[in-house]
């Protein structure tokens, strides 16, 4: 998993901010189903929000396990929606350009 400088992470939420959130978390949790979700999510886009519906006391917490188990970066959180970064691999497949 890269590390992101402070610059980074604020322009990755600037260009996040006009995306809607792919994926929800709600009462089932984290469960392998949404993390298998996150990680096709970040492979196409590489820039995503989740939004969490259940288990808001408790965001911090799932988003450092989401960062862990598909290997991304936590960019920001605003209100209950997380934004997540993960640079594909591929040159050629990189939506997110610098």
């Amino acid at each position: 998993m890269m590390e992101l400088k402070g610059s980074d992470r604020k322009k990755l939420r600037g260009l996040a901010h006009g995306l809607d959130p792919l994926i929800r978390i709600g009462k089932q949790g984290l469960t392998g189903t949404v993390i298998q979700e996150i990680g096709q999510a970040l492979e196409f886009h590489e820039l995503i929000k989740v939004r969490f519906l259940e288990f808001k006391d408790r965001k911090e917490d799932l988003v450092a396990e989401i960062g862990r188990q598909c290997e991304c970066c936590a960019v920001g959180m605003t209100g209950h929606t997380a934004i997540f970064y993960r640079q594909n691999p591929d040159p050629e497949k990189r939506k997110v350009r610098w």
